[in-house]
């Protein structure tokens, strides 16, 4: 049909004559002058159907249900050109008329208005044509996909068409509507903004609906792309045309079945109304419902709607800014748009041409909405806009005549506009940018119920993209009613959100909104509500029993305040302090035959390595450094080398004492009393010359183990070198296997007390100790490796010093009578 409009209009101006096939409908208001602005509201929401009988020729179409709110916008067209007609500043000299259309929501009354203006030709007009344009510019449509078809008839002409309301981003594309200009924001930025809105309240899971239109299906499309990169996701989006009934039963069932509390609406006003007609059918409410457009349309506010709507938030431009307009819309409107109503006194008396204006005449003194209109601005704005552009056009200034009788083409006005620079008396800026709209402003707004049950469409906020970064936004929640009159915000989200110590992890097939709360793993934490990821802890570190915070590890080591440690140490010192008693007892009775007869002096180097031995083992507790390092290793491996040397020595003077009393044996001379000194420290430079090479080379140095226990960190010494450790050991282990055999061999010597049956005794339990520490040592884990290494070191001490000493101290503290020379020497005597 369209293309058949656009056909029809070129044809009939580029004829000489031309012909209308049908005479358009009247202005519902109009006003001659110099130059004309043509407009189109949608005064009416519908029109009367006819039957067609298609015998005679279709009457005009009836228009049915009065919008006071359209009817107001063209209410303030009309107010704004009175004013310029008033100025002497804005073309002077030149009046200012308008050729208003009512389209009662009809696209072929639509059409009909710009076929009127196109074609040069009025009702009043003769039949030819005059080839111009009657308009210099159009203001309107209310609607996007209305407006779109208007500004694609009219494009081809260049008639500039300047919309106070139409949104849609598509008219923001130049190549296609190169004439259009809007006083309103496109959808690019009110989808975005509902989008941060959402956010900002912290919903995630939403449902949506919107105009099956241009307006609906563009404005969507920019939130569901503004929504997926705010994270927010979307359970259903639906559309719906007004024309289709079933559908709009089908939203409503899907809104019902749902599980998003928060409802997204963007809708064009007539469909809202429309759409709230099936929810309250379904006793659809307690739903947050978030909008654009309608959300401060008057046509809304009921009782009843209430009910649906109530708490609801959403984007709008700005109220009523200009002075003056209440007291024009009950007196001056009337007396001028009207002239069929005749005023006696105080009350008006309508003739019978009045009559087709009756449901309008009817808001004639009605005057209480005034002060709550929105988009009335941007018509006194467009207005103003298409005033300014003339003036320019006409060379008029300030105080000055315009050019009256000058010629202005339609491209001309285009042009102008794209140069409209000027500030209203309200103080608002006027200019258009590149896509040929204004300035993106919003105020915020919250449907609320007054002290008398009247309903309140409060701002609560504003948001204006002409503002730096992070000042756009402005909301104060606390002025906020929320969905069914609640003071808490609602909640609307797939999943509840994942506590701190856990992680998202998403369901499969389902929205990334949906998602199940997996603990963060052991050294892993998340210290923030909804975490996509657990963090892993830093290297000494460790995540805490809930995962929500990593603390220092638990350092771990042998101390000496602990039980393990305490006891390992009293019993170091016991075993000390025992070596010291028999030291004690034995230098007491030094002179006794059983002290003489196990080499006394060998006796007291012995013990005084035992009691060394047992102290070395206190080096092994507390916290490592690297001095305690260096001095446990080389300190039990100097005294035990000094111990086994001394038994090994005493063991060889029992079998060199042995062949000394054989006849003819003259070996007692090579194995004195300073030769058994020297072997001791012989045998004990070899020690300490490889602990100094150790040292020298790759000594041991505390080291922080975080490998064997995950959440611990184990203090201990890294041996440096493990071959001089394995030295150390392996050369300990030789002397005592060496003296292992030697005590072996003289166990069943003749004597009566023979000394190396002790020897031997002792020996195999040393031997069987540290043979079982190797693998205990190795497989040990953190404190318990000390541990096993004390152990050993105690109980090798404690079997030399009880298996040597314990006989000799028995028969000098309970069986003196045996401590005899003779007695000692018996088995001898009777042997030879």
């Amino acid at each position: 049909m369209l293309f058949l409009v656009l056909f029809l209009s070129l044809s009939l101006t580029n004829g000489e004559n031309c012909h209308i096939l049908e005479d358009p409908e009247n202005p519902l208001l109009s006003k001659d002058g110099d130059v004309i602005i043509g407009a189109i509201f949608s005064i009416h929401r519908g029109t009367q159907m006819q039957s067609l009988t298609y015998t005679v020729k279709p009457q005009p179409l009836i228009c049915i249900r009065m919008d006071l709110r359209e009817f107001r916008l063209a209410q303030t067209m009309t107010f704004a050109i009175a004013e310029i007609n008033r100025s002497n500043s804005l073309l002077p000299n030149i009046s200012v008329g308008y050729k208003i259309y009512d389209n009662c929501l009809s696209s072929l009354l639509s059409m009909k208005a710009a076929m009127a203006w196109m074609n040069g030709r009025d009702i009043t007009a003769d039949d030819a044509c005059s080839g111009e344009a009657v308009v210099q510019a159009i203001i309107g449509e209310s609607e996007s996909t209305p407006t779109i078809a208007l500004t694609r008839a009219t494009g081809p002409f260049k008639i500039p068409v300047i919309s106070h309301a139409a949104t849609c981003d598509c008219l923001s594309n130049r190549k296609e509507y190169p004439s259009f200009f809007r006083t309103i924001p496109s959808d690019y930025y009110q989808g975005r903004a509902l989008a941060y809105l959402v956010k900002h309240f912290g919903w995630s899971w939403v449902g949506a609906v919107h105009s099956d239109n241009d307006y609906g299906n563009n404005g969507m499309a920019i939130f569901l792309n503004a929504a997926k990169k705010e994270g927010i996701c979307v359970e259903y989006s639906e559309k719906f045309d007004r024309s289709h009934p079933a559908k709009m039963i089908k939203v409503a069932d899907i809104i019902k079945k749902g599980t998003a509390k928060v409802i997204i609406l963007f809708l064009a006003y007539f469909d809202m109304n429309f759409l709230i007609e099936q929810l309250i059918l379904n006793n659809l409410t307690g739903y947050q419902m978030i909008g654009v457009a309608w959300i401060s349309a008057g046509g809304l506010v009921s009782p009843a709607n209430y009910k649906v709507l109530a708490g609801a938030i959403g984007f709008d431009v700005g109220k009523l800014k200009f002075d003056g307009f209440d007291d024009y819309v009950v007196n001056g409107f009337w007396q001028t748009a009207f002239p069929c109503l005749q005023t006696e006194g105080n009350v008006s008396q309508p003739e019978n041409n009045c009559s087709k204006y009756e449901d309008i005449i009817q808001f004639k003194n009605y005057s209480k909405d005034v002060s709550e209109l929105r988009y009335v601005n941007n018509v006194y704005n467009a207005v103003y806009a298409v005033a300014h552009s003339l003036h320019n056009l006409l060379g008029c200034t300030e105080n000055q005549s315009c050019e009256k009788n000058k010629t202005i083409q339609s491209w001309q006005v285009v042009e102008s506009l794209k140069r409209v620079n000027f500030t209203t008396k309200a103080g608002d800026r006027i200019w258009f940018d590149s896509t040929g709209a204004t300035t993106p402003k919003y105020e915020v707004v919250n449907w609320q119920q007054g002290y008398n049950e009247e309903v309140l469409l409060k701002v609560v906020g504003y948001y204006d993209a002409s503002l730096p970064t992070g000042q756009q936004f402005v909301l104060n929640d606390k002025d906020i009613v929320w969905a069914g009159e609640k003071t808490e915000k609602p909640r609307s989200v797939c999943s509840e959100s994942c506590p701190p110590g856990t992680r998202k992890a998403a369901q499969k097939g389902k929205p990334v909104c949906c998602y199940d709360c997996i603990p963060c793993a052991e050294g892993e934490i998340s210290n923030q509500t909804d975490s996509n990821n657990c963090e892993q802890c830093p290297e000494e570190f460790w995540s805490n029993a809930v995962r929500d915070k990593c603390v220092l590890k638990v350092i771990e080591f042998l101390s000496f305040t602990e039980v393990m440690g305490i006891v390992l140490v009293l019993f170091s010192l016991v075993g000390a302090i025992i070596t010291v008693l028999v030291a004690i007892l034995f230098l007491i009775e030094k002179d006794s035959p059983i002290v003489k007869a196990n080499n006394s002096e060998l006796s007291f180097l012995l013990l005084f390595s035992l009691t060394l031995c047992f102290l070395c083992s206190l080096t092994f507790i507390g916290r490592p450094s690297q001095w305690s390092c260096m001095l446990r290793h080389t300190a039990f491996g100097i005294t035990f080398v000094l111990c086994i040397s001394c038994v090994l020595g005493k063991t060889i003077v029992v079998l060199v004492a042995f062949r000394a009393t054989l006849p003819g044996s003259n070996v007692m001379k090579w194995f004195g009393p300073l030769q058994q000194r020297l072997s001791v420290l012989a045998f004990t430079l070899i020690q300490v010359l490889i602990c100094v090479i150790w040292l020298t080379v790759s000594p041991p140095f505390p080291k922080k183990n975080m490998n064997y226990y995950k959440e611990k960190i184990i203090l201990e010494c890294n041996l440096g070198s493990a071959i001089g450790f394995w030295a150390v050991l392996g050369y300990i282990g030789l002397l005592s296997f060496l003296c292992f055999v030697l005590a072996f061999l003289a166990r069943k010597l003749p004597d009566n007390f023979n000394e190396a049956k002790f020897i031997t005794f002792s020996l195999l339990i040393f031997c069987a100790v540290w043979i079982t520490f190797i693998p205990a040592y190795v497989s040990s884990p953190g404190k318990f490796t000390v541990a096993v290494e004390i152990f050993a070191i105690l109980a090798s001490s404690f079997a030399l010093l009880f298996c040597i000493f314990t006989p000799k101290c028995y028969i000098i503290l309970f069986k003196p009578e045996l401590n005899t020379k003779k007695n000692m020497m018996g088995k001898a005597s009777k042997s030879l």
